[in-house]
C-alpha cells in the first residue's frame, strides 16, 4: 500500500488550492494547446464532455454487472442562466436514462444549480428534478462541497427529500459535524452516500487523512447501518473496504461499494467478480478542470499517470479496465 510522505501532502493541498482559482482554469480554457493535454490527461477520468460519452459507458459497465451514477460535471455556477441550463441538462439525462432502460443514479453538486446564488432557486431546481425523475425510477443524488455550503446544502436536501424519497445525499466524513448531521436525518430511511471528503478545510472544522479518519468513516457507515439508511461506501482505501468486507457489511442488501471511473478499475473490478456490490461513478461535461486537480490531489502518483497520458495522446483503457 503506498504511504502518503510530507511531500505529498503538502502538494495535494497546494493543488487543491490552484484547483479553485478561475484565473488558472480561464487560462487552461483559452490556451488551445495546455487544454488538449489536460484534456488528454482528464479522459482517465472522465467519460467525454457530451451525454452520449456518459451513457454509452454507463451502459457498457452496466452490461458487465456494476451500477452506475452519473453526473454532468459543475459547481460553483454564479449566472442564473447557466444554472438552468445546467437544471435542463439533466433533466435530459433523466429522460435519456429512461429511454436507454439503464439504471442509474443521477448526481450533482447544487451549486450547479442555483445554490451560489440562491438558496431557492436551487430548491427549486432540485424538487423539478426530483419530479422527472420519480416518474422515471431514477435516484437523484447531491454531491457535498465544501464546508461553507454545508449547511445550506443539507437545508435544502431535507426540505426536498420530505416530499420525494428518491433523494440521496453525499456526507463527508473529514468534517467534524457530520455525526451530527447523521443524527438528523436518522429519523427516517435515508440514501447516503460516505465520502473522506475532497476539499481543503480549515482544521479546527476537519480531521485530517490520518488513521483517526478511517475510524470516523467506519464509525459513520457502522451508524447509518443500524439506522437502517441504505448506503454507498465511497472509498478507494483499501484497508476500509477490507474492513468492511471482514465485518460483512457488503452482504446486507443495502450496502454497496462506489468508485470513482478511472480510480483503481483493478480493485472494483476484483470486488465486482467476488460477487460484492459495486457501483462505478461516471461523470462528463466541459467543466472538467476542477474535477481533474482533485483526482491528481487526492493520491498525488496519479500525476505521473497524468503526464504518460498527455505523452501517449489519451491512449487510455477506459471501461475496458473493467471486468
Amino acid at each position: 500500500m503506498h504511504q502518503v510522505s510530507d511531500l505529498e501532502t503538502q502538494f495535494a493541498a497546494a493543488l487543491k488550492s490552484i484547483a479553485r482559482r478561475s484565473d488558472l482554469k480561464s487560462y487552461v480554457e483559452k490556451t488551445p494547446e495546455m487544454n488538449r493535454l489536460l484534456r488528454l490527461a482528464a479522459a482517465r477520468y472522465v467519460t467525454g464532455e457530451d451525454r452520449k460519452d456518459g451513457l454509452a459507458v454507463g451502459q457498457e459497465l452496466v452490461n458487465k454487472g456494476y451500477a452506475v451514477s452519473l453526473e454532468y460535471i459543475g459547481e460553483n455556477t454564479t449566472d442564473v442562466t447557466e444554472c438552468e441550463a445546467a437544471a435542463i441538462e439533466l433533466t435530459a439525462l433523466i429522460h435519456d436514462l429512461s429511454q436507454s432502460g439503464i439504471s442509474a443514479r443521477v448526481s450533482f453538486d447544487l451549486s450547479h444549480i442555483g445554490l451560489s446564488l440562491d438558496k431557492e432557486l436551487a430548491c427549486s431546481h432540485l424538487m423539478n428534478l426530483a419530479e422527472h425523475a420519480m416518474g422515471a425510477g431514477i435516484e437523484l443524488f447531491i454531491s457535498m462541497e465544501e464546508s461553507s455550503k454545508t449547511a445550506d446544502i443539507l437545508s435544502v436536501y431535507r426540505r426536498a427529500a420530505s416530499f420525494y424519497p428518491n433523494i440521496g445525499i453525499t456526507l463527508q466524513a473529514h468534517l467534524t459535524r457530520t455525526p451530527q448531521d447523521l443524527a438528523a436525518i436518522a429519523s427516517s430511511p435515508s440514501r447516503l452516500r460516505f465520502v473522506k471528503g475532497a476539499y481543503q478545510e480549515p482544521a479546527d472544522c476537519s480531521i485530517p487523512r490520518s488513521t483517526a479518519l478511517n475510524d470516523r468513516y467506519l464509525e459513520l457507515v457502522e451508524s447509518a447501518t443500524r439506522q437502517g439508511h441504505r448506503v454507498s461506501i465511497a472509498t478507494h482505501d483499501e484497508p476500509i473496504i477490507q474492513e468492511v468486507l471482514d465485518r460483512g457489511w457488503l452482504s446486507n442488501t443495502d450496502v454497496e461499494v462506489e468508485m470513482l471511473y478511472g480510480i483503481r478499475p483493478d480493485l472494483s473490478s476484483r470486488l465486482r467478480s467476488a460477487g460484492h456490490p459495486v457501483r462505478i461513478y461516471l461523470t462528463y461535461g466541459h467543466q472538467w478542470y476542477l474535477y481533474l486537480c482533485h483526482r491528481i490531489a487526492e493520491y498525488p502518483p496519479n500525476l505521473f499517470r497524468a503526464v504518460i497520458d498527455m505523452v501517449n495522446s489519451g491512449e487510455v483503457e477506459g471501461s475496458k479496465a473493467y471486468e
